[in-house]
């Protein structure tokens, strides 16, 4: 059965759609979510400010649509690579590996998409800044898992103050990726992966196994 035109065109549609909110998502890595226009995406993408215009209807929801979309390039780049692995510190590990990787090869051109639209929101009541929220709230949640599951494992204490462990390992990536985006500099990104090394084997009731999977 060959396909309707208006299936054709819905698939046209797709694909648009998909381009504009992925190079929305770029530029707002480098200049902030409030640097998005209709305007500036039809001039970068070459379509008319009207297409850009029908797929979204308001500058809000192109925010939110480029949230969603950098949010499913941090799952295919950090999360899914690592779902293979048994839960615990060696995931934990693996995820924070991607995460340096996807900030450090820059996925998007302004390094971390999260790090930069928090702070420009995190003062700014509103749906955007609930949907940036809500992806933070993911990721520390995701961190988390992986802690507690070691805990129950027995490869770390019962009494490891989980939230605690995620807060120093985010404050290392995040601190990494501001100075290796404001200096051009990417060896920050070796002293983070050494920081969170040292300090899971720390939270190790058998460091030195832990040690020989935790490649430097």
């Amino acid at each position: 059965m060959s396909a309707s035109p208006t299936d054709g065109r819905v698939r046209k549609g797709d694909r648009t759609r998909l381009t504009i909110v992925r190079r929305a998502a770029d530029i707002a890595s480098l200049e902030g979510l409030e640097g998005l226009s209709i305007g500036r995406l039809a001039g970068d993408l070459e379509i008319s400010k009207s297409g850009v215009f029908a797929h979204f209807g308001s500058k809000e929801e192109l925010q939110l649509a480029a949230i969603a979309a950098a949010s499913d390039v941090f799952v295919e780049h950090v999360l899914t690579p690592v779902r293979a692995t048994p839960p615990g510190l060696i995931r934990l590990w693996q995820l924070v590996d991607r995460w340096i990787a996807y900030s450090r090869d820059r996925v998007f051109p302004g390094g971390c998409f999260f790090f930069h639209a928090s702070a420009e929101f995190d003062g700014r009541p509103g749906r955007v800044r609930d949907s940036l929220a809500e992806a933070w709230r993911l990721w520390r949640a995701t961190l988390t898992r992986e802690i507690e599951a070691a805990k129950r494992a027995g490869a770390a204490p019962a009494d490891l103050d989980s939230a605690q462990l995620v807060f120093e390992i985010i404050a290392f990536l995040e601190t990494a990726n501001g100075v290796s985006v404001l200096h051009d500099d990417t060896l920050v990104y070796e002293r983070a992966a050494t920081a969170v090394r040292s300090r899971l084997l720390s939270a190790s009731t058998d460091p030195t196994t832990l040690a020989a999977e935790l490649t430097p």
